[in-house]
């Protein structure tokens, strides 16, 4: 009934979500611990009440976009809105990708490109990081995919691609397109949106689900060269957006400080959190993000967030990948965080032991 690529591929795999009534502490998606801004909720109230929900939506999620050119400098043609950054990402593989054509990543990264790329039956190009998740840009280059992406800050190791280095990979790879996926990039401490006005090459996706607290809306931005808009415009669903999903965009563009202060209070949480996982003696490289990436090297966390889960907490372990020996743990709260922590610390312990325990067994 489908097709072969389809009937073979393994499908993405998003975070748990909690079922209604269950009690959990959610630090395993990315998503902000605090509200959007008040004048969210005020302009989905007011759209709702009226009579405008029984017609179709703008297509072109025209307030959205207009509230995204006054934040961000760019004129409206150069930005097109989709329901999630993950939406645009499909747009951009269904406009450029076809059967063999070549799409390169470095890894390791967003795992959702792989299912994009399978579905289009495109050959997957990737090329590791480097130690310390620098960008392997003379690798990148010398690849010639049609379609080169980044993710910075990067998921899930949090780590931050350098304005320069991303300007340098944009000029190698000329005429073909280079995607920066800036889903987290407001909790960094600079971003490449530049690039997408300096490079007719060069697309920047934004979600408003992290920074904005609006995940459940499903937001996202494009940011791009007015041709690429274009093509991309042919492959979008007419009515992407919903009504009320536009007005709320728009609103928390508008209040933008309100996500500023937000993030700050997540960027201070984070850096207690790192501080404390490496007094634990997880290995946890330097976060732009709203979460950071634990690791134990060599050592298979999947129980250790197995045991989390069953004490009511939840954080993302990726079995079967190469950082199986990881796990990505969401900025919560402080409250949240100190929970975490409690469960944690004697779970570390008993792994500890364990190590040791092993190691006398092998040199009896």
């Amino acid at each position: 009934m489908f097709r072969d690529v389809i009937e073979r591929m393994a499908p993405y795999v998003p975070g748990e979500q909690p079922r209604p009534g269950q009690r959990l502490i959610k630090l395993n998606t990315n998503e902000n611990p605090y509200p959007p801004s008040p004048a969210v909720r005020q302009a989905v109230a007011r759209a709702a009440a009226g009579g405008s929900l029984r017609l179709y939506p703008p297509p072109d999620a025209g307030e959205f976009v207009a509230a995204a050119a006054r934040l961000y400098g760019f004129r409206p043609r150069m930005i097109l809105a989709g329901n999630g950054s993950d939406e645009l990402l499909a747009m951009l593989f269904r406009a450029a990708l076809g059967a063999g054509a070549t799409v390169a990543y470095p890894v390791p990264t967003y795992s959702l490109y792989e299912t994009l790329a399978t579905m289009q039956e495109a050959r997957v190009v990737t090329v590791p990081f480097g130690v310390k998740f620098e960008l392997p840009v003379d690798s990148l280059a010398r690849l010639e995919a049609r379609l080169t992406i980044v993710c910075s800050p990067n998921s899930p190791s949090g780590t931050n691609v350098s304005r320069e280095t991303l300007d340098a990979l944009a000029r190698r790879l000329k005429n073909r397109l280079l995607v920066i996926d800036e889903a987290y990039v407001d909790f960094a401490d600079e971003n490449a949106l530049d690039l997408a006005r300096r490079h007719s090459n060069v697309v920047v996706l934004r979600t408003l689900s992290k920074s904005f607290s609006l995940a459940g809306m499903r937001l996202g931005l494009c940011f791009a060269h007015p041709s690429i808009i274009e093509a991309l415009g042919k492959v979008k669903d007419s009515y992407n957006l919903s009504r009320l999903a536009v007005v709320a965009g728009a609103a928390a563009l508008d209040d933008a400080a309100w996500m500023r202060r937000n993030v700050e209070r997540v960027r201070r949480t984070r850096a207690a959190t790192e501080k404390r996982l490496r007094k634990l003696g997880f290995e946890v490289p330097p976060s732009s993000a709203n979460f950071v990436f634990a690791r134990l090297a060599g050592r298979d966390l999947a129980p250790m967030g197995a045991a989390l889960r069953r004490r009511g907490i939840l954080v993302r372990h990726f079995p079967g990948s190469s950082f199986a020996d990881a796990l990505r743990i969401s900025i919560g709260t402080p409250a949240e965080m100190a929970a975490l922590f409690k469960a944690l610390a004697p779970l570390v312990r008993g792994h500890a032991a364990s190590k040791r325990n092993g190691r006398a067994e092998s040199n009896a």
